[in-house]
């Protein structure tokens, strides 16, 4: 993992209304301290309802949580019925965001330029993406994992900067093993991570691509978040359902205290 410190973000989705919010932030605040907190970046993702009631808890309380969206809409205002702009999260002191979740692409048709305009938007605003990538099982069983996720890179980062790409957090997640229970073995991640690096060093440099952070998301759990993140291409973890029980969460942020 180099020097790269680990980022584990906590994708809540469309759980927790804001009152179980402040109770799931307050937990984890309770179950980490300060050396997990200097061996190990953490954001929490709630839902957009309850992100003000978690900002407060964290600024009242002085927790070093990183707050984080999970989507964005690229324009910065207008008549965009139900979305929400880069700048609105900024004023609620929002660090991460992540731009092309799969279930973004999937469900509601986000395109590799969307995402693009979305990951523009972010920066733009001061914030940093989580941009997301990763292949169907059609996809892998049909021998073209790679070549998705490479179109994906290329498009989604398109004229980006190699400072401004080295400075990114991009998320690998499998979409097959969203959600399913199912999970890429630790050494199908980190071939794809590393596949991940190597395609930013081809495109931005050799300095991009050994900044870059590179999450794997996909049923990341605390029984194999410390195989998981023991290999070397992986920076940290994109957690979805574990992460909205505070012990869960808690306990993958400290893989290092299981590995062996």
């Amino acid at each position: 993992m180099a020097d790269r410190k680990p980022l584990i973000s906590g994708n809540w989705k469309m759980n927790h209304n804001h009152f179980e919010a402040i109770q799931t932030i307050q937990k984890l605040a309770y179950a980490l301290n300060s050396e997990d907190y200097d061996a190990v970046d953490v954001s929490v993702h709630p839902p957009y309802t309850d992100l003000r009631s978690v900002q407060t808890v964290i600024q009242s309380d002085d927790v070093p949580v990183a707050l984080g969206a999970q989507n964005v809409h690229q324009a910065e205002s207008g008549a965009f019925t139900g979305e929400v702009s880069s700048s609105m999260l900024q004023k609620l002191d929002v660090a991460y965001v992540i731009v092309g979740h799969s279930e973004r692409r999937e469900l509601f048709g986000e395109t590799d330029e969307v995402v693009n305009e979305k990951a523009n938007a972010v920066l733009a605003a001061g914030m940093t993406p989580i941009v997301c990538v990763g292949e169907t099982l059609d996809e892998r069983q049909g021998d073209q994992a790679e070549s998705k996720v490479a179109s994906q890179i290329a498009g989604s980062l398109a004229g980006l900067s190699a400072e401004t790409v080295g400075d990114l957090v991009v998320a690998y997640e499998p979409i097959w093993a969203i959600g399913t229970g199912e999970t890429a073995s630790s050494e199908d991640a980190q071939q794809m991570c590393a596949h991940i690096r190597s395609l930013i060093s081809d495109q931005w440099g050799a300095a991009a691509a050994g900044s870059v952070r590179i999450q794997y998301g996909g049923s990341v759990k605390p029984s194999n978040a410390p195989e998981l993140m023991g290999q070397a291409d992986i920076d940290g973890a994109l957690v979805g359902g574990a992460s909205l029980d505070a012990d869960d969460f808690a306990r993958i942020v400290n893989f290092r205290l299981y590995q062996t």
